[in-house]
């Protein structure tokens, strides 16, 4: 009963707080700031917008073949076909409940190519290991290049008693959890570590992996492309064309955030966008528009691969 409740409040919760952003900005705008918006959708040079959808779709091609570098140096086969369905359909779980989508793909591969759960999972939670850090690297290089504006839009927005604070207690956490877990007799924890073993395995492939340069450069290709189709994505509307590669990065990382700790960014994307593009002189109707049209067509990408995914999946390994 509690897990039910757990599952729906993860659905309910992001997507009423989506709901609330987006009611809470369009009862700010006037009658013509809305048809403004409706106007920049209208004029919107799709060419792009496509264009973007399509750099997405490769990202996704990659992320997909790098993935057998990992179960190889485990001694897993899973094809190429079975591994871009399997991401996809993850991308499309996790617009429900957060996170999901990495329990499926381990699912997925388990069933199909009878790759041990915990071990497919600890790829997985390698490869989000290493989106974090490319993700940190964003964050620091928006910092070095729009420090004034990355100041502005979050720094004086919060304490910085308050940053100290959770500083202190995130190390404090961090500490206590390493030495309860190396030290520590409790059946509790001797169960834990036996049930992550083979997550450790996982996880440490793409340390020993033989092909870790072709991994590595393959994650180049995989956030390069982020950055692509976020700019191709600019230049759908002409006030958002002219953006510098500072602010284009700087609004990436704000929008990624948004996607990272919510379902897909539903709300929080066009809100955030458009609040981090008003430091570069772009109206908030605007940034508004540029949000929703990058956020929708992608989150179209993940809806119509996923159910392809799901559909072809069976199909194609009906043997």
């Amino acid at each position: 009963m509690k897990n039910h409740l757990s599952k729906w409040l993860s659905i309910v919760i992001p997507i009423a707080l989506g709901i609330g952003i987006i009611a809470y900005q369009y009862n700010k705008f006037t009658e013509a700031q809305i048809s403004e918006i409706e106007g920049y959708f209208k004029n919107a040079n799709y060419y792009y917008v496509i264009l973007a959808v399509f750099i997405g779709f490769v990202g996704n091609a990659i992320r997909a073949y790098r993935w057998k570098y990992m179960l190889d140096h485990l001694g897993y086969e899973s094809s190429f076909a079975n591994n871009f369905m399997a991401v996809n359909i993850g991308y499309l779980l996790n617009l429900t409940v957060p996170k999901s989508g990495e329990i499926s793909r381990a699912v997925i591969v388990k069933k199909y190519n009878n790759i041990p759960f915990d071990k497919g999972f600890g790829t997985i939670v390698a490869e989000r290991i290493i989106d974090m850090f490319f993700l940190l690297f964003f964050m620091l290089l928006a910092v070095v290049l729009q420090f004034n504006i990355v100041k502005a839009f979050i720094l004086d927005k919060m304490p910085l008693h308050l940053i100290a604070i959770l500083l202190i207690a995130g190390t404090i956490g961090f500490i206590a959890f390493i030495l309860i877990y190396r030290y520590s007799k409790l059946k509790i924890v001797t169960l834990f570590k036996e049930k992550i073993s083979g997550l450790k395995e996982g996880l440490l492939s793409v340390v020993h992996m033989k092909e870790k340069w072709k991994y590595f450069f393959q994650t180049l290709l995989i956030w390069g492309s982020y950055i692509l189709t976020y700019f191709v994505a600019t230049k759908a509307i002409p006030e958002t064309s002219v953006l510098t590669i500072g602010a284009i990065i700087t609004s990436f990382v704000v929008g990624s955030i948004a996607i990272a700790f919510t379902n897909s960014g539903f709300g929080a994307y066009p809100f955030l966008t458009s609040k981090v593009l008003l430091f570069y002189a772009i109206a908030e109707p605007i940034g508004t528009a540029f949000g929703w049209i990058i956020w929708t067509s992608q989150m179209l990408l993940v809806l119509i691969l996923g159910l392809l995914s799901f559909l072809f999946l069976p199909i194609l390994n009906r043997k």
